[in-house]
Order: C-alpha cells, then structure tokens, then sequence
C-alpha cells in the first residue's frame, strides 16, 4: 500500500474569529482550518480539551462568537494531493453556475455527498475548501442527497448564510427538481400535501414514512413529458422534509426511477436497461435573493447527459 504523505503542524496556532465566521460551530471551523484531518480526530481533539476558546474548554456544538480566539493544537494533515474520497482528481470549477462575492452555486455531480462522514471521507464541501485554500468562508448553505444532482447553494459570507436561511424559513427559496416517476400520469398538475415522519424503521434500515404526526410536507408535481412506462415531471418543494419527493412520489403511486429505498424494483430494472444507473432526481431551478444586493437569483442547471440518454431512449419509438 502506498502511504500517505502528511503535513506537520508543530506549533499551537492562535486563530481570531472575524464576524464573517461568527455563528458557526467550533467543529466546522476546525474543519476548515485542519484541511485532511478527519472528522472523528477533529472531536477527539474536542473531547480532550485540546482545543480552547479564549482559553476555556468547549464542546464540538459551541457557536463561535466575534472576536473568539481559538487554540488549535498541533496535529498532523494530510497533503492536499493525498486527500481520499471521492472526486479526488475531479475539480468542481466547471461545475459552478454562479458566483459573487457572497456565495455560488454548483451544479452537483450525482454520486458526491455534500459533505464527510458515515463512511465518505471527503464531500462537496471538503473538496471545495481542498480547492480554495485561501477562502475565509465556505459553508453549505442547504443540501442535497448523494445521488442528487443539481443546484447546491454555498455561502462565502456568513451573513449571506444567516439571510438564506431566513429565506428559506419565510419559504421565500423556490425549488423546482426533474424528476422520472413510473408509470403513466393522469391529469395535470397534482399537489401532495402529506405530513412525514423520519427515523422510521424498517427492515433494520431508517426511512423516512407518511405519518399524520409527522412534520408538514407540500409538494407540487407537474408533468413535463409522458411516456407509456413514466413521466418526467416538475416538482416544486414547498417544504424541505428529508427524503420529500422521494416518498410523496412513492406515496400517490409513482415511485422515482432508480429509488432503491422506496421505489419499483421491476420499474427501476427497466429503467437500468435504458442506462440509469442512479436515481433519476435533479434540482433544475433556484430562485433565492441575494441580501448583498437586494437582486433576485435566478439559477438553471442542466441535465448531464446520462439523464438526457434516459430522456431520449424514452422518447425513441
């Protein structure tokens, strides 16, 4: 096995917390600055009290303040070229669809969670920070599934996180997915409003289930294109509830192609035949306001092409 070349920080740094970087928590703002140190070291060095915040002891959930001088120990880091994880040698520079001084937004490869843990050593947001070393603020601003593509929003600034959130909470973000559900679709525009529950289990698995005693959920799903065996439709969220389209679709009878949690196996093995190898789930479309100039965004992201050969082997007589 090849080893892996490490990085050695010797010395305690000192770092002040500016205002941008005010409100986020301790642990992924070690993230951060400790670049190729994992996850699990980074709360091993929380526990032990290695790390102080103006001098005292914190746990991994403490919110750093303006002005905080954070003690970080000396530790030992990956490379930067030695960095595992998926993506590795792929740069996500062609995958940005806007950028300013605030935030941009990706275009998410499917098959790239949006960040480390559970077994991924390294995410979207890893990746980033990976790529721009010198960027005194990068966070995930919302978040996708792994097997998602599309629009990923991240803040450059941390007030621009604090007004997309509130945006988010007044339902002042637009989402819109494409998504490709079995069956055929009848009528127009259908709305699900359905509560959900999560942590539900299964199987020995956790799902995510139609539950009264669950939290509201609101979908709209529109048809775009009609085929004998699916339909491509537009969903619009009005709620943001884990796994959402994904169990209203299975829910009103049209499960999403490629969802082996709570989808068709024998639709989802047609679906296989034509080249879908992954869920058929994309956020296409992104409205949100940008706090710094008052501006309306507006973000489209296209379909890659495996999404589109689905799309055209459908269409195929």
């Amino acid at each position: 096995m090849k080893p892996t070349s490490t990085e050695s920080s010797s010395q305690v740094r000192l770092v002040s917390v500016s205002a941008d970087e005010a409100g986020q928590r301790i642990d992924n703002f070690l993230a951060r600055h400790l670049k190729g140190v994992p996850k699990s070291h980074i709360y091993r060095i929380l526990r032990r009290g290695e790390v102080r915040v103006n001098s005292g002891r914190i746990q991994a959930r403490y919110k750093l303040c303006a002005g905080d001088n954070v003690r970080i120990p000396p530790v030992r880091v990956a490379a930067p070229d030695s960095l595992p994880g998926e993506g590795r040698a792929r740069s996500l520079a062609p995958c940005i669809l806007f950028e300013n001084e605030r935030c941009l937004v990706l275009n998410k490869p499917a098959g790239i969670a949006v960040h480390g843990g559970s077994g991924v050593s390294q995410g979207i947001i890893e990746m980033l920070r990976a790529e721009r070393p010198d960027a005194s603020y990068l966070e995930l601003a919302h978040r996708l599934d792994r097997d998602t593509s599309g629009c990923l929003v991240i803040a450059l600034r941390r007030s621009f996180l604090r007004s997309f959130h509130e945006q988010l909470r007044a339902g002042q973000v637009r989402k819109h997915y494409l998504a490709l559900l079995a069956g055929g679709w009848s009528g127009g525009q259908r709305v699900v409003d359905v509560a959900l529950r999560k942590n539900q289990v299964q199987g020995g698995e956790r799902i995510v289930r139609v539950d009264e005693t669950g939290k509201d959920a609101l979908s709209v799903f529109t048809p775009v294109s009609r085929f004998p065996q699916a339909t491509l439709v537009e969903v619009e969220l009005k709620t943001g509830r884990t796994h959402q389209i994904r169990v209203h679709a299975a829910h009103i009878g049209h499960p999403l192609a490629g969802d082996s949690k709570y989808g068709d196996r024998e639709f989802n093995r047609k679906m296989r035949d034509l080249g879908l190898r992954r869920m058929f789930l994309h956020a296409h479309l992104l409205e949100f306001h940008d706090p710094g100039s008052a501006e309306a965004i507006h973000i489209s992201a296209p379909l890659d092409d495996t999404l589109r050969s689905v799309i055209d082997r459908l269409e195929s007589p």
